[in-house]
């Protein structure tokens, strides 16, 4: 039923421009576009110090699967002083730029109108990105229809797209503390981080940033691990070869 009504949706737009990170929310949506669309849809990707390494080749390569346009454009959020402030309306700012510029690139190649995977689930609390797509007249398929985070990952699954179960991955500037300045050398910190991380075998992990120290979360499972003493310095290393002193676990666990 959710498949179907997605269709419907992007059936009835005469063509569309999803902004497109990779993650399974928007890899549904391109997916869908590009069925109902086929070249009058293309997926817009968003390049800048808070995507985490090796995200844009990961949406290159699922963009090549759907068989979807793929454009990639660089945001410059990080050049804007309310942006690197880090308030608590950050993402009003990073979003207003990533839609100022996709508007931009849909009025230059005669889209339609520009998407995004925002859905029911989440509408948890404040939602400022979500301000900045309606200030932009971007439209949000999965909350217009009512599709929820399970129905989509059930449609990519049976869609056969490779990161059904990918776990959520925020932008790298979610890990810092609202009011911590965000630079380009303290992104790629946590980013650094985060990746010793999981190639140490952590599939959902947060460097939070405090400074000279890395605040750990990791799932509940995971979190019996660090009681192994190889474990801790193994993680402590991860954090010191970032560029942090130390690193402590937060034993309250992985939490959005």
């Amino acid at each position: 039923m959710a498949v179907s009504k997605l269709r419907d949706y992007f059936g009835n737009l005469d063509s569309a421009l999803v902004t497109f990170s990779g993650g399974v929310d928007s890899t549904v949506l391109a997916k869908a576009a590009h069925e109902a669309l086929g070249d009058r849809a293309a997926a817009l990707t968003a390049v800048s110090p808070s995507l985490a390494a090796g995200e844009l080749e990961e949406a290159r390569q699922l963009a090549g699967r759907i068989g979807i346009r793929h454009l990639v454009v660089s945001t410059r959020e990080i050049e804007n002083p309310s942006y690197v402030s880090n308030p608590a309306n950050r993402c009003f700012f990073c979003k207003t730029e990533l839609f100022t510029l996709a508007s931009r690139v849909a009025q230059e190649k005669n889209f339609s109108a520009v998407v995004e995977g925002t859905h029911p689930d989440d509408l948890t609390g404040p939602r400022p990105g979500l301000q900045a797509a309606r200030e932009h007249g971007v439209k949000s398929p999965f909350l217009e229809l009512g599709i929820g985070k399970s129905e989509i990952r059930a449609m990519a699954q049976e869609w056969g797209l490779p990161n059904w179960d990918k776990p959520a991955l925020a932008c790298l500037s979610s890990r810092f503390p609202t009011g911590t300045s965000i630079t380009v050398e303290r992104l790629g910190q946590v980013d650094r981080c985060e990746q010793a991380l999981r190639a140490l075998g952590f599939s959902q992990v947060r460097a939070r940033y405090h400074g000279k120290i890395a605040r750990i979360e990791l799932l509940p499972a995971d979190i019996q691990k660090t009681s192994d003493p190889t474990v801790q310095t193994q993680i402590a290393c991860a954090a010191r070869s970032a560029g942090f002193e130390t690193a402590v676990v937060d034993l309250t666990g992985y939490r959005r």
